[in-house]
């Protein structure tokens, strides 16, 4: 909690770090360096922590089951090989917490339609040509129960989901004042903002998103990766001439996994000459391969153990469950939401 928060006499609630990433395919370049990099990071470093697969989520726009389902085991193999602590951290599907799902349907009763109108996100999705339906709209309420029903106090986000964590505090002051005014129940989270690289360029040169079909994938390799990696979209500058690195998608890759002496290396060939981007696509495939080739072996190894991934997962939501359960009981309890069957 901030310090001026605390000041002003602020109840004081543990923190509890909370963050999820949806399985809608086979997860990229920009989901590694906006999201996973740093949640595996935390998972090793924070105290309390909940991080999830959110498929309830990923039904906006993901129809076929079986897809689904491998796609929410693939990410836990991702998160794990890449170097997860699952005993320091939890991981888990957001499909074993029902708990959401009701507490998503409170605040949704909280919510003012046009609230969820002014929705950045949705309005950017739309515009791409996804249907407007309604979890979409409400995607930023579920998004707020993920986060508060464990009692989330520190969000992991990358810049463009901000909005959604002010959608959160929203929540819970809503909550608090109707039900809670003398004794919140709700802390009001802080997002933390992730990694400085505000984009991740895709082969195409837009925002690397699987919906615009210009991914790398994280795991991949051998002729796939080349293909991807090859498939970058340059400018028609003749190998001799000099080049603006900056102005370059393959270099804007090249960045994120140079060591800086080997980036400036790099960037001075560009503006020398004679430095073609075929030389500048292989020094990006050979920075690929070496960053993920421990990672990708420690995937083959748990991709042939599943149950031990699906163990993984279950004792995730098993802690994951009584936290929330635990949180949901004070406010079915503040709601007046009395239960009669067993």
């Amino acid at each position: 909690m901030p310090a001026d928060a605390a000041a002003l006499g602020a109840p004081a609630f543990p923190e509890v770090v909370v963050s999820g990433i949806q399985p809608s395919g086979t997860l990229h370049l920009g989901n590694y360096f906006g999201a996973l990099r740093q949640h595996v990071s935390l998972s090793q470093e924070a105290g309390e922590a909940y991080f999830f697969i959110v498929n309830y989520h990923a039904l906006t726009t993901v129809r076929d089951p079986e897809a689904l389902a491998r796609y929410t085991l693939d990410v836990a193999l991702d998160y794990l090989a890449l170097g997860f602590d699952p005993t320091r951290a939890q991981l888990f599907a957001q499909s074993d917490i029902p708990e959401v799902l009701e507490l998503a349907w409170i605040f949704l009763c909280l919510t003012p339609v046009s609230r969820l109108e002014l929705g950045v996100a949705y309005k950017e999705k739309v515009e791409r040509g996804l249907p407007a339906n309604a979890g979409l709209l409400t995607y930023p309420i579920l998004q707020a129960a993920d986060i508060l029903v464990y009692g989330g106090t520190v969000v992991p986000v990358g810049a463009d989901q901000r909005q959604h964590v002010e959608m959160t505090r929203d929540a819970a002051a809503k909550f608090n004042q109707a039900w809670s005014p003398n004794a919140p129940v709700f802390p009001e989270p802080e997002p933390l903002i992730l990694d400085e690289v505000a984009v991740v360029p895709g082969t195409d040169g837009r925002k690397m998103s699987k919906s615009y079909g210009n991914t790398i994938g994280i795991f991949d390799e051998g002729a796939e990766l080349k293909r991807a990696v090859m498939s970058v979209v340059t400018d028609s500058t003749p190998m001799e001439e000099p080049k603006d690195p900056d102005a370059d998608n393959v270099f804007a890759l090249i960045r994120l996994f140079a060591a800086p002496a080997q980036r400036e290396e790099i960037a001075a060939a560009y503006r020398a000459g004679g430095y073609g981007y075929g030389h500048a696509k292989k020094a990006l495939l050979d920075l690929i391969d070496a960053h993920f080739a421990e990672a990708r072996e420690r995937r083959r190894a748990l991709a042939a153990r599943p149950d031990d991934v699906r163990d993984v997962l279950a004792t995730g939501a098993g802690a994951a469950r009584r936290k929330a359960g635990a949180i949901m009981e004070v406010v079915r309890g503040r709601t007046g939401l009395v239960r009669f069957g067993k």
